[in-house]
């Protein structure tokens, strides 16, 4: 059986060395998220509401790995709390 080495994006290094936009578009770009997008899009008019953001919901899920935040209760204070990460993660300042 052979091994099959898949080619890294960028080296650890580089990821350290980014600013923690660049970091997350970098990562985030890598991911197939329109299929992602499409499964968790609300397809009737029963429950949450239609006007959430779904895109930057998903982005910052997958930023809560990047960032090491343990449970999605401490993503969402750090979410109402820093400004700027809520920015970051494509959700609007309202």
């Amino acid at each position: 059986m052979t091994i099959i080495r898949q080619t890294s994006l960028f080296g650890i290094q580089e990821l350290y060395e980014m600013e923690p936009t660049q970091k997350y578009e970098a990562i985030i770009s890598a991911i197939d998220l329109d299929s992602i997008y499409h499964e968790v899009t609300k397809k009737s008019r029963l429950g949450a509401p239609e006007e959430l953001n779904y895109a930057a919901m998903i982005i910052s899920i997958f930023i809560r790995y990047i960032e090491r935040i343990p449970t999605i209760k401490d993503l969402v204070k750090r979410l109402n709390d820093d400004i700027a990460f809520k920015l970051n993660c494509g959700f609007l300042v309202s």
